[in-house]
């Protein structure tokens, strides 16, 4: 226990994956997918239980080899398919798991490092000022609304795109939040005041189509086999 904080790890993981077929155990860079986030969580010295809540009997067997830190939960009949809210399974897991802070986390997420997890419990806990954070990714583009008009900028005046005010994208990668702060929030991860915390693009890469898992293994290839070329994280704004 770090930071006088029991810390407790989600990472739901279903066996059904409608755009990539058995995403979850599908061979990335070398092992199975959801390996590699287990692994990041596992060497995180401030996270004190790995919870997979899962439907997968492979997935489970996999999970507890991998780390003295996971426990597994049964995810129940009720809370399987492929339209069950996130923030449901999220609920369930936090009865059964007390924890004074919980981070939540994807195994789609397969980039997103040990490092950046760390700074981002550092940041929220000695804040101390908002009930949860989000990690978020930042973007300095030219954006419209569908019938035309511009979102960030004045097209009139055709200014640097580094100049744009930039918009955050929520990016799924990272959540802390209590007990307290989820329900208070109507049982939602993101809290009623929480703080955003920026991440760079290429580690907040989420897979969530077939050309997602080839970028990301593609990324994560060259990241093991040629130079370490992530940045820790953005400073936040």
């Amino acid at each position: 226990m770090l930071f006088n904080q029991r810390v407790v790890a989600l990472v739901p993981m279903k066996a059904h994956s409608e755009r990539v077929p058995n995403k979850n155990i599908r061979p990335f860079a070398g092992k199975p997918l959801f390996h590699h986030i287990v692994e990041t969580l596992d060497q995180v010295r401030a996270i004190d239980e790995i919870i997979i809540d899962t439907d997968s009997e492979v997935i489970a067997a996999q999970a507890r080899e991998q780390s003295g830190k996971v426990r597994i939960i049964d995810r129940p009949e009720g809370l399987r398919g492929d339209f069950v809210s996130m923030n449901a399974i999220i609920a369930h897991d936090i009865e059964q798991v007390p924890s004074d802070l919980y981070l939540q986390t994807h195994s789609t997420n397969p980039l997103l490092t040990e490092m950046t997890i760390t700074k981002a419990l550092e940041a929220f806990i000695h804040d101390g000022g908002h009930d949860s954070l989000f990690t978020v990714t930042p973007y300095q583009s030219r954006f419209y609304f569908p019938d035309g008009r511009a979102v960030n900028h004045d097209p009139k005046e055709l200014i640097r795109t580094q100049d744009l005010t930039p918009l955050y994208e929520e990016n799924s990668c990272l959540y802390l939040f209590t007990a307290k702060s989820f329900e208070a929030a109507g049982n939602r991860r993101i809290g009623l005041n929480p703080m955003m915390f920026e991440i760079q693009r290429v580690e907040a890469i989420d897979i969530d189509d077939e050309f997602t898992f080839t970028l990301a293994e593609v990324l994560a290839r060259y990241h093991s086999e040629r130079v370490q070329f992530f940045s820790p994280h953005l400073e936040n704004r």
